[in-house]
């Protein structure tokens, strides 16, 4: 009977142990609580920006990497208007599309930050040199977005982090 119970229990852990993990955190959920139709303000300002993320770094050598786990912080500077965020897309470091986060308008509020978009530490498929393009709308005399990379990794005791910051290409 002990052998019995034993068995189940390995083939629980193995099935257990199987499961897919996602690897990189894209909620669909977060993004469609946020769409909203902007087709009816024509007065907003169109915006394109270009943001470096690092989900691998050089470590030793050119033939040693590093994975990081990446952040793109998306962040409203306006203390009184609301924004709009059109898309955002994530390229590898050779400039193929990856993955859209989301291409349907949605909205920050006032001094509002979303941190949705993660680049789990497992998903290497950017590379060295992987970017998002963000496109966004404003309301006039409104102050630019932010948007922010945050890039980490722990092993033991040492620790690894840093950020980048959008540059405005359109």
């Amino acid at each position: 009977m002990k052998k019995y119970i034993l068995l189940i229990l390995i083939i629980i852990l193995t099935i257990g142990c199987n499961e897919r993990k996602e690897i990189s955190s894209i909620n669909s959920e977060n993004w469609s609580k946020r769409k909203i139709d902007i087709s009816k303000k024509d007065s907003l300002e169109y915006g394109k920006s270009y943001l470096s993320i690092y989900s691998q770094i050089y470590s030793l050598s050119e033939h040693k990497t590093h994975n990081l786990t990446a952040m793109a912080s998306l962040r409203n500077t306006s203390d009184a208007d609301t924004i709009y965020l059109l898309k955002a897309e994530y390229f590898d470091t050779h400039g193929k599309s990856i993955r859209v986060y989301f291409n349907s308008p949605i909205y920050l509020a006032p001094m509002e930050t979303t941190e949705i978009i993660i680049i789990d530490e497992s998903d290497i498929e950017g590379g060295t040199g992987s970017n998002f393009i963000i496109e966004w709308k404003i309301p006039k005399n409104c102050p630019e977005p932010l948007f922010e990379g945050i890039m980490n990794s722990t092993m033991g005791q040492q620790g690894l982090s840093f950020t980048t910051q959008s540059k405005r290409i359109k």
